[in-house]
């Protein structure tokens, strides 16, 4: 795709500056050779022009490719029925009679020019909408379509996905990209050994999604060449397929949103999930080691969430009854802070680790 792009490229320049240098030369005034290099000239600054509105519309899907041009397709038609509606109101009141022409020339190409803004506008505004205002055809509400679910390697080494598959709430279609599957299989084979037991792991996650029969797992075979970064691919593949992406990556949890593609984090989700432990709600907890502060200990709840228990210290190894002061939430998940229940409530400030 690569050589294609660049054979592409190339041909449209030597194209640009033949037709340039072409018509520079066809004008009869001015020496042939300035003529040449002025068309040669304006032929880079076209070629140049090209390029631009490429990297331009990168930016872009197919599906806003396909709105503008219906949009300017609907724009062209309401900006031939104003100026119509105009030449008939101007044989009728006898204004040609009255006006120059020029100021009726100028009058049609205005509602012209409406007419074609308005109508592009209103179909960009109201894409979602425009199947469903189409007479005689009965088509689904296309405003709720639920977005597809793109994995990356991150989901597929938390095991956690396969819980999540089998609960039915992905009734999403997941999406595999087939250079990603590749890439783990070439991983597994060569390189260090802990990037090798990590990329079978996710391998053998990617099979057991494969066997859940009620999950809608699909492959998308889109190849991006010119692109080395996997997370780069990941978010182009998103905006072609207009589709978001489910990760596990600790360092993306807090940017929910890239170039207007949502990412859906596992950890935010198991996050949300875990319960709610309210002021003053007694619990029992095993203190496992010393806190950072003295006479401190901390525990850990069957989720991973940290206890932090003011005069735990003395109790390290030992299941003890607590009593919960505060819950803090932070980027990784949740804190909780407790006294143990021979500890004064008064004294029972929060302590940070």
């Amino acid at each position: 795709m690569k050589i294609s792009l660049a054979f592409l490229r190339v041909f449209f320049v030597l194209l640009s500056l033949f037709f340039m240098t072409a018509f520079m030369t066809s004008l009869p005034v001015g020496p042939i050779g300035q003529k040449i290099l002025i068309g040669l000239g304006v032929g880079a600054v076209f070629s140049a022009l090209l390029f631009s509105i490429e990297a331009l519309f990168k930016r872009y899907n197919l599906k806003a490719f396909n709105t503008v041009i219906l949009g300017l397709f609907f724009g062209y038609l309401l900006g031939q029925a104003l100026t119509s509606i105009f030449n008939a109101v101007a044989e009728m009141s006898h204004m040609n009679m009255v006006l120059q022409p020029q100021t009726i020339h100028l009058i049609k190409v205005s509602f012209f020019l409406v007419g074609t803004y308005l109508g592009t506008l209103l179909t960009l505004h109201f894409s979602d909408e425009i199947l469903l205002s189409i007479p005689f055809i009965k088509l689904s509400q296309s405003n709720i379509r639920k977005k597809d679910l793109l994995i990356d390697a991150t989901t597929l080494s938390d095991s956690r996905i396969i819980d999540l598959a089998t609960t039915g709430l992905l009734d999403n279609t997941l999406i595999m990209p087939r250079f990603l599957s590749q890439e783990l299989y070439s991983q597994s084979e060569i390189g260090e050994e802990h990037i090798r037991i990590k990329a079978k792991r996710c391998i053998d996650t990617l099979k057991k999604l494969e066997g859940i029969s009620s999950l809608a797992l699909r492959y998308d075979e889109t190849k991006f060449s010119d692109l080395n970064d996997s997370f780069t691919k990941l978010l182009r593949l998103a905006r072609l397929t207009d589709s978001n992406i489910l990760s596990a990556d600790l360092s993306q949890a807090q940017v929910p949103v890239i170039e207007g593609i949502h990412i859906l984090n596992l950890h935010a989700l198991s996050n949300a999930l875990k319960p709610l432990m309210e002021a003053g709600e007694s619990m029992k907890i095993k203190i496992q080691r010393f806190g950072k502060e003295p006479n401190q200990g901390v525990g850990y709840l069957e989720d991973g969430t940290m206890v932090v228990v003011n005069g735990g210290g003395d109790f390290v190894g030992e299941n003890i009854d607590v009593q919960v002061l505060s819950v803090k939430h932070t980027s990784s998940g949740r804190m909780i802070f407790c006294n143990t229940m021979d500890e004064v409530p008064a004294h029972g400030n929060r302590v940070e680790v």
